[in-house]
């Protein structure tokens, strides 16, 4: 069979379009590549809808967690993208080259086999046994490369993926635990509740993603290219450019025939709500016909989405498996019949099979890989989803590092004064001068604080609960912003705080006592652990060390160690670190009055100024100031002296114990009254 003779019009027609064919085939490419911009430009530049990060950071657990896909997300991936990719020196860069070597090679590889797949079927068209065995020898050769590239992916992905989160998790560990971020992030701000899980999963999930959208989505790109380049070269561009053309025009029409199946769904599953919700009541004959009717609506709507999903299916099939598949065969049957390609076939009925046989190969290939970016938007939109998360995340940080917090704010707040900013300044004292307290949620707890704490003071603090005491702390401690005033504080390490309920950490015995020092550390500072044995002797507790079974033993301490034995712990942590100041917060409430009196006598031999939150008249004498608040906003702040004080609150458990029996006394007067007046009318008879 030869060429198709053509009419002499279409002939010369013909001929015309081979003579300026290089011109014609320039323009069908320019108008593929401006279309496609202008596909992607419509699809980047589309109304955004509110950015309500919020609802993707509480999406719920095991859901997918889908964003939209647009220039926003391009935006926050770009700046993820140069954390775990930071540059061409890095290993991830090179991990993602080699990654797109091997997607070539395998490109490659499967260009290869098409051809030899119509090498052999040639071979069998013509008989040629010998033909037939080397290609079947070639194609058992190629298997090597084609495994070994095919398990080099899988492994680079997994290499790229660990590498992702490994510099993605070292960047946000590194700003999660850097100036107090822990904190602040989970109380000054309300934006955030899971910032553990999205450092923990959330940065997995979409490392993972990355890695994986990476193949899934280069390799159908550069398929359907060089597919659709070798088809050019073997059929001609007019043809496979009419075909995309043709798949394009009849997918649209598809769109436009396909009925709404999601809402039609939706008012299936709200039908079926209903009838459940009636059964429940059952019994009643109302109940009953409002039963048939919700039911004969649900049936209805049923029929109707089926009916809908026949003559849908039909069109979908018709169109997909044999339109699609027919013009298939017809574009790899144009080198046949047609002289329009470079390396057209007229020869024997085996060429014109071999070719037949790539070509067909070659288009089914393009035509999975195109399908395969189609549906890898999907996978794209659960990418724009994690990329989301994270990012919002690092705006958080962003925002904190800048002193930007979103909190519920309590009735009466004013946000003013939550915006504003006072002064922090190094020293070798405490003070505050004229310092706002300020709850996160804009409860003023007391308009201006003005106190000092010099070394050799030791400050009493007391009040009622929710006065203030703890804030004070937690601004001093840099927990809380300070919005006004002036704060002078020294270094961080000068200055120890010791809560009611001690901090204990993962690790040995040693590190307890020692803590946040390592035992490097502590080597480096030349104590030994007989010295932190004579520490643990001063408040009697030495014996922890042979009853727990030395200082290198690691246990679950916080649940191992008493109340108690917590606080003498803390107690020998202060010992060893020393500080020029001492934050006590209700710390001594498990022990005895001997070791209290031990702890804090050695604490000031020590020369450290112990400022304590306590309500404890046994640790008046200790202390000689005192900052009290009356829980109204107001504070004093003087000299203490405890003996008059400690005599003025026992005058005033007095008063109060006479107060409480006054009406007791009251009612027995009463009663005497009432006997003398009735003695007086026996007498009087």
């Amino acid at each position: 069979m030869g060429k198709v003779k053509l009419p002499p019009q279409v002939e010369e027609l013909v001929q015309t379009y081979i003579q300026h064919k290089p011109k014609i085939q320039r323009g069908f490419l320019a108008f593929a590549l401006i279309t496609i911009a202008l596909r992607i430009r419509s699809t980047f530049n589309k109304p955004q809808k509110t950015d309500d990060s919020s609802k993707l950071l509480k999406g719920k657990k095991g859901k997918k967690v889908v964003g939209e896909v647009d220039a926003v997300f391009l935006a926050r991936f770009h700046r993820i993208f140069k954390i775990i990719v930071p540059g061409v020196t890095s290993k991830e860069f090179w991990l993602l080259t080699l990654f797109s070597g091997f997607l070539m090679g395998r490109t490659a590889l499967s260009l290869y086999v098409a051809k030899l797949d119509g090498q052999i079927v040639s071979a069998l068209v013509r008989g040629n046994g010998r033909q037939f065995l080397l290609s079947i020898l070639f194609w058992m050769l190629v298997a090597l490369p084609a495994t070994y590239t095919n398990s080099m992916l899988t492994y680079l992905q997994g290499k790229l993926a660990i590498g992702f989160r490994t510099r993605l998790t070292n960047y946000l560990h590194g700003r999660y635990l850097n100036n107090m971020m822990f904190y602040k992030i989970a109380n000054l701000d309300d934006r955030l509740k899971n910032a553990d899980q999205l450092i923990t999963q959330d940065i997995t999930k979409f490392c993972d993603k990355v890695a994986e959208l990476y193949s899934n989505l280069t390799k159908p790109v550069l398929d359907t290219i060089l597919y659709n380049w070798q088809l050019i070269n073997n059929v001609g561009g007019e043809g496979v450019f009419s075909m995309n053309v043709l798949v394009q025009i009849t997918a649209g029409i598809i769109r436009v025939l396909t009925p709404p199946f999601g809402k039609m769904v939706a008012e299936e599953q709200r039908l079926e709500e209903n009838a459940e919700e009636i059964a429940l009541y059952g019994g009643a004959e109302l109940e009953k016909k409002n039963l048939d009717k919700s039911y004969l609506t649900l049936y209805k709507h049923v029929r109707k989405i089926f009916s809908a999903r026949i003559w849908h299916s039909m069109l979908e099939d018709f169109v997909i498996k044999y339109f699609w598949g027919a013009a298939g065969y017809m574009l790899c049957a144009v080198p046949v019949f047609f002289d329009v390609a470079a390396d057209s076939v007229a020869g024997e009925v085996g060429e014109r099979t071999q070719h037949f046989v790539t070509n067909r190969r070659i288009l089914v290939s393009a035509s999975d890989a195109f399908g395969r970016i189609m549906y890898s938007y999907r996978e794209i939109s659960e990418l724009a989803g994690y990329t989301s998360r994270v990012a919002t995340l690092m705006t958080i940080f962003d925002d904190i590092e800048k002193d930007k917090y979103v909190k519920q704010l309590v009735a009466n707040a004013n946000p003013a004064i939550l915006s504003q900013r006072g002064v922090i300044q190094k020293s070798d004292i405490i003070e505050f001068e004229k310092v706002p307290i300020v709850a996160p949620n804009g409860d003023v707890l007391v308009k201006e604080l003005t106190f000092h704490v010099r070394p050799g003071m030791h400050l009493l603090i007391v009040g009622p609960n929710g006065s203030g005491k703890s804030s004070l702390f937690r601004i001093l401690g840099g927990l809380w912003p300070v919005c006004g005033g002036i704060v002078s504080k020294p270094d961080i390490k000068s200055v120890f705080y010791i809560p009611q309920r001690p901090y204990l950490t993962l690790g040995t015995l040693r590190d307890q006592i020692i803590y946040p020092d390592t035992h490097k550390q502590m080597k480096a500072k030349g104590v030994t652990d007989q010295q932190l044995i004579d520490i643990l002797d001063i408040v009697n507790i030495s014996g922890i060390v042979e009853r727990e079974g030395g200082f290198d033993i690691e246990k679950d301490w916080k649940d191992v160690l008493a109340g108690g034995d917590k606080q003498r712990i803390a107690m020998a942590r202060l010992f060893y670190h020393k500080p020029r100041y001492a934050i006590l917060d209700e710390c001594t409430s498990s022990v005895g009055m001997d070791i209290e009196k031990i702890m804090y006598e050695h604490s000031q031999e020590l020369g450290i100024s112990l400022i304590t939150v306590s309500h404890r008249p046994s640790l008046w004498k200790y202390h000689n100031w005192i900052l009290q608040y009356d829980g109204q906003g107001g504070y004093v702040f003087t000299r203490l002296n405890a003996a008059k004080r400690l005599a003025l609150q026992e005058e005033k458990n007095e008063i109060e114990q006479k107060l409480i029996e006054a009406p007791k006394l009251k009612l027995r007067l009463a009663e005497l009254r009432e006997l003398l007046a009735e003695q007086k009318k026996v007498k009087h008879l």
